[in-house]
């Protein structure tokens, strides 16, 4: 007989990313369901994290619900962001939020791309 596990989380959010995200859902101009969170090619490390306002769920959306609000991972973007925890760092210079990513392998020295890897089939499969 086979043993049941957890289905692990892809993304996880702290308070203070969900306090963000509800105030921006709360001052958007039209209903939203959530945020898309995905990764596009882009900037001089390779990648960037990208966060959209999500009227609906796309198929194939991995839906996180975490401390009150959605975010709906971009299937293409879940084996880059397993095991990443999304925060909000608010300091004298900037606020903004930060993807802590264990598939990061490099950052550009701006901030703005990453360098990842995809997940191993372990961690994603929640064996690790």
């Amino acid at each position: 007989m086979s043993e049941m596990r957890a289905k692990p989380s892809i993304v996880t959010v702290t308070d203070a990313a969900a306090a963000r995200v509800r105030e921006i859902i709360a001052n958007a101009d039209r209903p939203v369901a959530g945020v898309r969170l995905g990764i596009s090619k882009g900037g001089c490390a390779g990648m960037t994290y990208v966060m959209d306002l999500a009227d609906t769920a796309s198929p194939g959306d991995e839906v996180i619900e975490s401390n009150g609000v959605k975010v709906l991972v971009d299937p293409k973007a879940m084996l880059f962001l397993f095991g990443t925890e999304m925060d909000y760092t608010v300091d004298k210079l900037s606020a903004r939020f930060v993807f802590r990513n264990p598939n990061q392998t490099d950052a550009c020295g701006c901030g703005e791309s990453v360098t990842l890897k995809p997940a191993s089939i372990e961690a994603a499969d929640g064996r690790v």
